[in-house]
C-alpha cells in the first residue's frame, strides 16, 4: 500500500535554493550531514543513508519518520521531512514477490555542511540504473554495527536480502547499502530496511528514485 508524500518535494527543494540565496549568517562548527551519520526523529532512532550535496536532500528508510525535525545524535537540527513511503509489513516473514517500500526524503537545513563521504572514507555516489545479482558482494553501513560486508542473498520486487556477513541491529534503519571496490567511489545500490526470514534485508536504490520521480514528478537523487 502506498502512502502519500507528505509534502510537495519539489516545492520544499525550491523553498530551500530561494533560501540559500538570502545573505548567510556565519555559525561557528556548523553540523555536518553524511552518509552513515547517526539521526533522530520523535522516537526513532535512525542511519541516514544518501546525500545528494548539489540537492541538499538526504534520503532514510521510511519507518525511520516521526514528528518534528530531524536531528543528529547531539540533537542539532539537520533538516524536515519532505516525502515518504512505508509499507513496511509487519511480522518476520515477508512473501518474496510482494514489493516494499521504504524511503523518507530529508530537506536539508541551510547552516548544516553537507557531503557525500561514508564514515570510512569512500565517496558515495547514486546510480540508479546499477542493479545487484544474487552472490554480489556489498556492504551496509549502520550506527549500532559499523560497516558489515556480505553478499547478496536474494533479488526480489523492489528489496533484496543480504547474508554471509552482513549484520544489522535495531538503529541500523536507513543506512546505505553499497557496492564498493579498491578505487573510485562506492555507489548506493539499497537503503537498509529490517531483518526478513533471518537476513538483513534493504530496499532498491533504483525502486526507491524511481518511487521519488513519481512523489515529486521533478528531478529526484541525481536521476
Amino acid at each position: 500500500m502506498r502512502r502519500p508524500a507528505i509534502r510537495a518535494f519539489g516545492a520544499t527543494v525550491n523553498a530551500a535554493v530561494a533560501a540559500a540565496c538570502l545573505p548567510a549568517i556565519a555559525h561557528a562548527d556548523p553540523v555536518l550531514v553524511f552518509p552513515g551519520m547517526e539521526i533522530h526523529q520523535g522516537g526513532h532512532l535512525c542511519t541516514l543513508g544518501y546525500v545528494d550535496p548539489g540537492l541538499r536532500v538526504a534520503f532514510t528508510a521510511g519507518h525511520c519518520r516521526g514528528d518534528g525535525p530531524v536531528t543528529d545524535k547531539d540533537n542539532k537540527v539537520i533538516g524536515n521531512l519532505a516525502t515518504f513511503r512505508d509499507n513496511t509489513p509487519n511480522g518476520a516473514f515477508v512473501k518474496t514477490d510482494q514489493q516494499i517500500a521504504d524511503y523518507e526524503s530529508i530537506v536539508l537545513a541551510n547552516d548544516v555542511a553537507v557531503n557525500n563521504i561514508l564514515p570510512g572514507g569512500h565517496v558515495l555516489q547514486s546510480d540508479p540504473g546499477l542493479v545487484v545479482t544474487p552472490g554480489q558482494p556489498v556492504c551496509h553501513f549502520g550506527v549500532i554495527t559499523g560497516e558489515s560486508c556480505g553478499t547478496v542473498e536474494s533479488v526480489n520486487n523492489g528489496w533484496f536480502t543480504m547474508g554471509h556477513g552482513a549484520v544489522s541491529q535495531l538503529g541500523d534503519s536507513g543506512g546505505p547499502v553499497y557496492v564498493t571496490g579498491s578505487e573510485g567511489p562506492s555507489r548506493i545500490v539499497g537503503i537498509f530496511n529490517s531483518v526478513w526470514g533471518g537476513f538483513p534485508a534493504a530496499v532498491s536504490w533504483q525502486s526507491t528514485t524511481q518511487q521519488v520521480r513519481e512523489d515529486v514528478g521533478v528531478g529526484g537523487p541525481s536521476i
